[in-house]
C-alpha cells in the first residue's frame, strides 16, 4: 500500500509537470509556426532566388545591377576584357570609364606609383563597345609640377588636360593635395579666357569625373583648405555647359549638356522643366554626387549619393524671370526610410546650401517636386532615419514564462520574510534579495523593454513648409524614457547575477568550509556589493559613452538600441559595445565562478558516497537530483545556454533560443517550487488548507467532474495518516542550501571523516 501511495504522488508530480512542461512548448512551438508563417509572407516580395544574375539585387521590383553588367536580369555585358596593347596590359574596364595600366612608373621618377598609361571602354556610333586607344602618361611629371604648367594651358592644353587624367586615374592614390592641384588645373581648362581646345575641355570633364570617386575625407579637407579653388570649377564648368551648342559629354559622375531653344519652343526633359525667355540658351550639369559642394550645415547620409543638378541661362544675371521646376527622383536606402528633403541651391556668397527663392512641393507618386525662381546649382537634400523592425519583444512564451516567474517570486519573498525566524538571518536575506532584484527585472522587461517609437507613424513624403535646412539633421528618434529603461534593465539584470555570485560564495561558507563562521559583517558587505557594484557598472558605461558623444544628438544609440529598450550591442565592434564591455563580460565573469563553485559542491556535498551511512540513512537519488538543481537554479546555471545561441546557424540558434527563454523566464517560479514548496512549513501550511477544504467539502455531494479532486484529497489525508508513507511526501523537502536543515547525514559523514 505504501509503495502505491508512493507511486501515485510520484505519478500526480510527474503530471503536473508535464503539463506545464507541454503548455509551455506548445507557446513555443505555436510561436515558431507563427514566424515562418509571417517569414513566408515577407519573403514573397523580396528577392526572387536567383532572378539577378552576377552580384545584382532585387530593389523596388527590378534589378540593380552592378557596374560591369546591365540588363533586365544584369546578364548583358557592360565592359572591355583585359587587354594588352603596345606593351601595357589593362584589367576588366567598365564602360565609360578608363582603366589604369598594370604597369606603374618606377620609384625613382616623380610619378612613383601611377599608371604609365589608361585606356577608355566606350560605345561605338554603332552601339558596340570597344576599347579606345591607350593614352600614355609621363612619369616624371605629377600634379604638383603640371599645376605650374597653368600659364601655358594655351599651347598645351591638349597634353596638359590629357596628363591630368592619367594623373586621376587611379582615385584610391588622391590625396587632398592631389585633388586641389587637379581643380586647380581643370578650372583653368575651362576658363575661356585660357583658350584651351574643346578636346581638352572634354577630357577635362573625365578628370572631374575621377575625382568625385576620391574619398568623402580627401574631399572635405580639400575643401575646407581652399574653397576658392572648387569654387572656380563649379562656375566655369557652368559656363562651359552653355558653350557646347545642342551637344553633350556624359562621363560616370558628370554629365554636361547644351540647348538651344527655339522661339517657338521651351525645354522640357524627364524630372526637370525650365520656362525661359525665348531664344535663349540653357546649359545643364548633372553630378553624381556633391563632394564638390562641401556643406558646413548639412550632412547627408554615408550611404546615399546627393546628386547635383546645375541649370544656367545665357540671360541676363539679374533677371528673375527665370522658372525652375524640378522633379527628383526618391531615392531609397537599404536598411533606411525616406524622412524629409528641402529645396536648395549652391549660394557662392556663403558657399554653402541657401533656399532663398526655392520652394518644395508636395510629392507625387516616387518623385520629390521643387521650384525655384533662378538657375544655378540645384539640389534636393534628403534626410533618412533607420528603418528599425520593431520586433514583437515579449512574444508568448517569455510573456507567460515571466508571468509565471513573477508570481513564484512574490510569493518566495512573502513566504521568506514571514518564516525568517526559523532559518539563519544571512540564508533569508541573500535569497531575498535574489529574488526581489530578479522580480524587478521581470517587471521591467515585461512592461518597459518596448520601444514606444515603434507606434510613430511617418508620412510617404514629409513636406517641411519653410523648405528648412535645420529641420533635415534631426531625424534622430528622442526617446529618453527607453534610454532610462534600458539603464534600469542593465542595472537590475547585473543586480541578478550578482546576487547568484553571492549565492555561490555563501554556499561554498557553508557548505565546504562547514567548520568555519561566514565572514564578518557579511550581509553589510554582500548588500554593499551586491547593490552598489552594478551602479558604478551603469554609471560608468552611461558616462563614458555621454563624454565620447556628447555633441552628437543620437548618443542614446550608442548606449542603446532603438528596436527595444536595451543595450547596443549589434552593428559595433566588441570594444565599441556597451553590451559586451558592460555586460556580457562581467556576467561571464560570475557564470564561470559560479559554475566552479557548483561543481566543487556537486561533487563534494551533494553526490558524495559515505559508505558509513546506514542503508536506511542514505539520501535517494531524486533528493540529490532536487538539491542539485536547487542549487543550479539560484546559481543562474541556465544562463550558460545564452552563449550557445552565438552559434552561426539559423536552426541552432533558434533552438537554443527556445530552450533559453524555457528555462530563463520561469527561473523565478523554479526558485518557488524548489526553495518554497519543497520547506517543511509550506507543506504543513498547504496541508492544513488541504484539510480544511477536505472538511468543508464532505457533506457536500461531489460532481462527477469533481472525482479526480476528491481523489487527490482523500490520497493527501491518507499520507498524512501513515507516517511512513509521509516520508515518502517529504521528498519534495529542500535541500541542504537552504539551511532549514543541514542534511545530518553529510554532518555524520564529515565528523567521522
Amino acid at each position: 500500500m505504501a509503495s502505491s501511495c508512493a507511486c501515485d504522488l510520484r505519478m500526480l508530480v510527474a503530471v503536473v509537470y508535464g503539463l506545464l512542461t507541454t503548455v509551455v512548448l506548445g507557446l513555443g512551438i505555436w510561436r515558431v509556426v507563427v514566424q515562418i508563417n509571417e517569414g513566408t509572407s515577407t519573403s514573397s516580395s523580396t528577392d526572387p532566388i536567383g532572378f539577378c544574375q552576377n552580384s545584382g539585387t532585387f530593389q523596388n521590383g527590378r534589378c540593380i545591377c552592378p557596374e560591369e553588367w546591365t540588363g533586365l536580369r544584369c546578364t548583358i555585358i557592360n565592359f572591355c576584357e583585359n587587354s594588352t596593347c603596345m606593351n601595357f596590359t589593362f584589367p576588366r574596364i567598365p564602360v565609360g570609364r578608363y582603366g589604369s595600366s598594370m604597369e606603374k612608373c618606377g620609384k625613382e621618377t616623380p610619378n612613383a606609383g601611377n599608371p604609365k598609361a589608361t585606356r577608355l571602354c566606350n560605345f561605338t556610333d554603332e552601339g558596340e563597345i570597344k576599347l579606345q586607344a591607350v593614352v600614355i602618361g609621363n612619369c616624371s611629371v605629377n600634379l604638383g609640377t603640371l599645376e605650374m604648367q597653368i600659364d601655358d594651358i594655351s599651347k598645351k592644353s591638349d597634353n596638359i588636360s590629357r596628363e591630368a587624367q592619367v594623373l586621376t586615374s587611379d582615385t584610391n592614390k588622391l590625396t587632398p593635395n592631389n585633388i586641389t592641384a587637379a581643380t586647380r588645373v581643370v578650372g583653368q581648362i575651362f576658363n575661356d579666357s585660357r583658350g584651351a581646345t574643346s578636346q581638352a575641355k572634354k577630357v577635362a570633364v573625365t578628370t572631374v569625373s575621377q575625382l568625385l570617386e576620391a574619398s568623402e575625407e580627401s574631399f572635405r579637407i580639400a575643401v575646407d583648405d581652399d574653397d576658392e579653388t572648387f569654387t572656380t570649377l563649379i562656375d566655369q564648368m557652368k559656363n562651359y555647359s552653355l558653350s557646347l551648342e545642342n551637344q553633350s559629354v556624359v562621363t560616370p559622375n558628370v554629365a554636361v549638356r547644351s540647348v538651344k531653344f527655339s522661339p517657338e519652343k521651351s525645354m522640357g526633359s524627364t524630372g526637370v522643366r525650365f520656362t525661359v525667355q525665348k531664344g535663349n540658351s540653357c546649359g545643364f550639369i548633372i553630378y553624381q554626387n556633391s563632394k564638390l559642394f562641401q556643406s558646413k550645415i548639412f550632412t547627408p547620409h554615408p550611404d546615399f549619393t546627393q546628386r547635383v543638378i546645375s541649370g544656367a541661362t545665357d540671360q541676363d544675371e539679374n533677371d528673375q524671370s527665370a522658372s525652375v521646376r524640378m522633379a527628383f527622383r526618391n531615392q531609397s536606402i537599404e536598411g533606411f526610410k525616406f524622412h524629409s528633403f528641402a529645396c536648395v541651391y549652391w549660394s557662392f556668397s556663403v558657399n554653402d546650401w541657401a533656399t532663398n527663392g526655392c520652394f518644395a512641393e508636395e510629392g507625387t507618386g516616387n518623385f520629390l517636386h521643387c521650384s525655384c525662381n533662378h538657375t544655378t546649382n540645384f539640389a534636393v537634400l534628403m534626410s533618412f532615419k533607420k528603418d528599425y523592425k520593431y520586433p514583437e519583444s515579449l512574444n508568448t512564451l517569455s510573456t507567460v514564462g515571466c508571468a509565471l516567474s513573477i508570481t513564484g517570486l512574490i510569493l518566495t519573498i512573502i513566504f521568506q520574510i514571514v518564516t525568517r525566524k526559523f532559518r539563519k538571518t544571512s540564508v533569508t536575506w541573500v535569497l531575498v534579495n535574489l529574488c526581489m532584484s530578479m522580480l524587478i527585472f521581470n517587471l521591467l522587461f515585461v512592461f518597459g523593454i518596448g520601444n514606444s517609437n515603434k507606434n510613430s507613424k511617418d508620412t510617404d513624403i514629409p513636406v517641411s513648409s519653410n523648405n528648412e535646412i535645420s529641420n533635415l539633421n534631426n531625424n534622430v528618434p528622442r526617446n529618453p524614457t527607453c534610454t532610462v529603461m534600458a539603464a534600469l534593465l542593465h542595472y537590475f539584470l547585473l543586480v541578478t547575477f550578482t546576487w547568484t555570485g553571492l549565492s555561490a560564495t555563501q554556499l561554498y561558507f557553508l557548505l565546504i568550509r562547514t567548520m568555519k563562521p561566514l565572514p564578518r559583517r557579511f550581509i553589510l558587505y554582500a548588500s554593499l556589493i551586491g547593490w552598489g557594484i552594478p551602479a558604478i557598472v551603469v554609471a560608468m558605461t552611461v558616462g563614458i559613452i555621454f563624454l565620447k558623444n556628447r555633441n552628437d544628438t543620437k548618443w542614446e544609440l550608442y548606449y542603446r538600441e532603438e528596436e527595444i529598450c536595451w543595450l547596443a550591442g549589434r552593428e559595433k565592434g566588441a570594444m565599441e559595445s556597451p553590451l559586451v564591455w558592460s555586460f556580457i563580460l562581467p556576467v561571464t565573469i560570475i557564470l564561470i565562478s559560479n559554475v566552479v563553485l557548483f561543481i566543487i559542491i556537486t561533487v563534494k556535498v551533494l553526490w558524495k558516497n559515505n559508505q558509513n551511512l546506514t542503508s536506511t540513512k542514505k539520501i535517494s537519488s531524486l533528493k540529490k537530483v532536487l538539491s542539485t538543481l536547487s542549487i543550479a537554479v539560484v546559481l543562474g546555471i541556465t544562463w550558460i545556454l545564452a552563449y550557445l545561441m552565438l552559434i552561426e546557424n539559423a536552426d541552432f540558434m533558434l533552438f537554443f533560443s527556445y530552450i533559453f527563454c524555457l528555462f530563463n523566464t520561469t527561473q523565478g517560479l523554479q526558485i518557488f517550487i524548489l526553495h518554497t514548496v519543497r520547506t517543511r512549513i509550506f507543506q504543513s501550511e498547504a496541508a492544513k488548507v488541504l484539510k480544511s477544504l477536505s472538511s468543508s467539502t464532505r457533506p457536500v455531494k461531489w460532481p462527477s467532474s469533481a472525482t479526480p479532486l476528491r481523489l487527490r484529497v482523500r490520497m493527501y489525508n491518507m499520507l498524512r495518516s501513515r507516517p511512513i508513507l509521509n516520508e515518502h511526501f517529504r521528498l519534495l523537502e529542500p535541500s541542504i542550501i537552504t539551511e532549514e536543515t543541514t542534511l545530518s547525514e553529510t554532518d555524520q559523514a564529515n565528523t567521522s571523516n
